[in-house]
């Protein structure tokens, strides 16, 4: 079986979308497949045409010239003509039996054209919808033009793919609602590589000494700073909380567009002596801020985004055996079961965190069933050979033969 992969960005940049990509294709190559692999524009490669990273060989697309690529909507055009032509000189060469699209829809448009030039199925993997991201970082409206015109090209291209992938039962059930039929999407989850997380790091406590953290019990958030993430939910219920458990320090590991507004907000609320921003930490030193948390805390507000995409986070969590607390959006009931992998609480609610969270604290006697719930239900359902497997089914079903 040869998979050629149509991506929007690759490693070595880091996101959640890079590292799940990995994932798969380091799977997919351990069940014996070759796979091949191509980035759209948006990598910012520059004039670079292939690259190799972590044993991955990637095509790269190189950024469109024309005076076209700086205007609105047409720069998204550029990308998808970018795209088309560079799998015109990519598949004579590698002959996939498969295209393979991942999300935006961009890279489904421009594999929909290769494939019917070439005469190759293409499956689509719909990560998340793309406008509802755009709509919180505040590039677009919910509703707006460009929202419903993104919307219209994800549908456009859904109901032509051969086969459509998605990460979680909220976007499936999305999709299917578009008119889609439903035996036409699998659910590939997001999942974990159980050998790369532990059970049982303990706190260094150098670095807790360091941070000014010295007996004092910790609960946070390791990531990016996006506004969905409701971090402002968690600074609010840090008064509550710390009325009852003045030991308590919130750690916030990590930066991003939220940055600036949560250390005013933590000014604002008058708990700066109780919350310490570390700022971004490099990749290899992360697991140790990890170590020092006794609760991690994902408080993600509740929208379209948070209710319909599964994030990858908890799932780290979990293989680590830590105890965590959630929002209760769409999201998270997908892969938390409050009070035996987790605690939930109500979304977009300080009180509802700080209640839930307090009791989490005070009741150390629950931790190590939660500890042991959370790591069961990675290495059962959710990591990597597990998920990747699914994909043998709609290889198979398309090129007429096992996916072996």
């Amino acid at each position: 079986m040869r998979v050629l992969h149509v991506l929007d960005h690759s490693i070595p940049l880091h996101s959640g979308y890079t590292f799940r990509t990995r994932s798969i294709l380091r799977e997919q190559r351990a069940l014996g497949w070759e796979t091949f692999h191509v980035t759209g524009s948006k990598q910012h490669s520059g004039e670079q045409l292939e690259d190799t990273v972590d044993g991955l060989h990637f095509y790269r697309t190189p950024a469109s010239k024309s005076a076209l690529a700086k205007l609105p909507v047409l720069n998204q055009k550029e990308v998808i003509d970018g795209l088309t032509r560079r799998l015109a000189e990519i598949i004579p060469q590698v002959k996939p039996d498969v295209l393979h699209a991942h999300s935006p829809s961009l890279n489904a448009i421009a594999a929909l054209r290769a494939g019917k030039r070439f005469g190759i199925p293409v499956v689509y993997e719909v990560r998340a919808f793309w406008e509802d991201a755009a709509v919180d970082h505040g590039t677009s409206s919910e509703n707006g033009l460009r929202y419903r015109a993104t919307r219209a090209l994800e549908t456009w291209a859904l109901k032509r793919a051969d086969a459509v992938t998605t990460i979680c039962e909220g976007l499936r059930k999305d999709i299917v609602a578009r008119g889609i039929p439903a035996d036409k999407v699998t659910v590939i989850p997001n999942a974990v590589d159980i050998d790369k997380f532990s059970v049982g790091g303990s706190a260094d406590q150098e670095l807790k000494a360091k941070l000014g953290l010295q007996g004092t019990r910790l609960i946070g958030f390791i990531g990016s700073f996006y506004a969905y993430e409701g971090l402002d939910i968690l600074l609010r219920a840090v008064p509550q909380l710390a009325a009852s458990l003045p030991d308590l320090r919130v750690l916030l590991v990590g930066g991003g567009p939220q940055d600036a507004q949560l250390r005013q907000l933590a000014q604002d609320l008058g708990i700066t002596d109780k919350v310490v921003f570390t700022g971004r930490v490099p990749h290899e030193q992360v697991q140790t801020y990890y170590d020092l948390l006794d609760v991690l805390v994902y408080p993600r507000l509740s929208m379209r985004l948070t209710d319909l995409v599964t994030p990858l986070k908890p799932l780290e969590a979990m293989a680590q055996g830590r105890i965590l607390a959630a929002s209760d959006v769409g999201g998270h009931l997908e892969l938390i079961a409050d009070g035996k992998t987790g605690v939930l609480f109500k979304a977009d609610d300080p009180v509802s965190l700080a209640e839930k969270v307090g009791a989490l604290l005070g009741a150390q006697e629950r931790w190590p069933a939660l500890r042991a719930a959370g790591r069961e239900y990675v290495e059962s359902e959710r990591n990597w050979p597990v998920s990747v497997a699914r994909y043998k089914n709609i290889y198979g079903r398309l090129t007429g033969s096992v996916a072996a």
